[in-house]
C-alpha cells in the first residue's frame, strides 16, 4: 500500500477531480490518495465521485479554507 498526495489548491471544478482521477488511475488497490483543494464545491463532488467510482472516502475535513480528503482506491 502506497500513500500519494495531490496538490490541487487553486484549481476550480473540475480540476481537482481530474487531478485525483489521474492519480487514482496510476495507483494500486489499497493505496491512499490525499488531496488538498480550495474549491468549496469539492466537498460535495468528492463524496459523489467516490460513490460513483467505488472508491472509499476515508476522511474529509476543512481547515482555514483548505479541504483535505483521503481516498482509498478499492478497485
Amino acid at each position: 500500500m502506497a500513500e500519494r498526495f495531490v496538490h490541487a489548491r487553486g484549481l476550480q471544478c473540475p480540476g481537482p477531480i481530474v487531478e485525483l482521477f489521474k492519480t487514482v488511475k496510476a495507483s494500486d488497490a489499497g493505496d491512499i490518495i490525499t488531496i488538498e483543494v480550495t474549491d468549496c464545491g469539492f466537498k460535495k463532488d468528492i463524496a459523489a465521485w467516490c460513490k460513483k467510482t467505488g472508491n472509499e472516502l476515508v476522511n474529509l475535513e476543512e481547515n482555514d479554507g483548505i479541504i483535505k480528503a483521503a481516498i482509498k482506491k478499492v478497485l
